[in-house]
């Protein structure tokens, strides 16, 4: 039973250092990220829309396991979040209160969002969207 403990480990090794020579070729990383719940969202954000995710179980790890693929050497730098602006809808109310607001928004400006913002006795509509 210690030899084939044994031998398992060493071929274990192996297939590990294989997978690490062949990644130094071809310039794939791998990162092991716990879990699959969300594995290709997750994969994607951490190195990029570029990298690969897959989902499954190694031997000898009895839950399956999400493992990003993604080039090496280059940094996934995040794209710079687009300028917000900020605009208006109109007077929130009774009748139109945060979710008209933001309907209002959404129709009048381009990825547009809103909310209610009390100013005194006053509930403007104010929107945030893209510039």
């Amino acid at each position: 039973m210690a030899r084939m403990t044994l031998l398992v480990f060493i071929v274990n090794l192996l297939i590990i250092f294989t997978s690490v020579v062949d990644q130094a070729r071809a310039e794939t990383c791998i990162d092991g990220l716990g879990t699959c719940e969300n594995c290709d969202q997750r994969c994607k954000a951490k190195h990029g829309p570029s990298s690969q995710s897959n989902c499954g179980t190694s031997t000898g790890v009895p839950l399956p396991l999400c493992t990003c693929y993604y080039q090496c050497g280059s940094p996934s730098p995040k794209p710079p979040s687009p300028k917000k602006c900020n605009g208006g809808a109109g007077i929130c109310s009774q009748r139109c209160p945060e979710k008209c607001c933001d309907m209002n928004c959404a129709q009048k400006y381009n990825g547009g969002h809103g909310f209610c913002n009390t100013l005194g006795t006053f509930s403007l509509c104010q929107c945030e969207y893209p510039c």
